[in-house]
């Protein structure tokens, strides 16, 4: 079982920013893709960000130029750096370790979510 446990939100303004951090258990971020997701209220959860294994970094249109992903092999850690926030922003965030598949697509591994880290923006 995975623990995932994220960390880092809070309360900014538009155009302010926040460092997101995610630790898992185990060794799952160093032998797998990793990435972030969210879900604002009312929403389905969403894909923000992935970095693969070999550092490839893939955004979400949304966020491009403005997020930043990155990984910690040593901590088994995973980071959002998020930049010019705006309200559009506002969500829980989470973070999983992914896989791709064929059919699928990208998709979570874990099927263990973290509580998330709350991410408001406010106008």
């Amino acid at each position: 079982q995975v623990q995932l446990v994220e960390s880092g939100g809070g309360l900014v303004q538009t155009g302010g920013s926040l460092r997101l951090s995610c630790k898992a258990s185990g060794n799952i971020f160093r032998v797998n893709p990793a990435g972030w997701y969210r879900q604002a209220p009312g929403k389905e959860r969403e894909w923000v960000a992935r970095i693969t294994i070999d550092g490839v970094k893939t955004y979400e249109d949304s966020v491009k130029g403005r997020f930043t992903i990155s990984k910690d092999y040593e901590k088994n850690a995973v980071y959002l750096q998020m930049n010019d926030l705006k309200p559009g922003d506002t969500a829980v965030y989470y973070c999983n370790a992914i896989r791709w598949t064929w059919g699928n697509g990208w998709g979570a591994i874990s099927d263990d979510w973290g509580q998330g880290t709350q991410v408001t923006v406010s106008s």
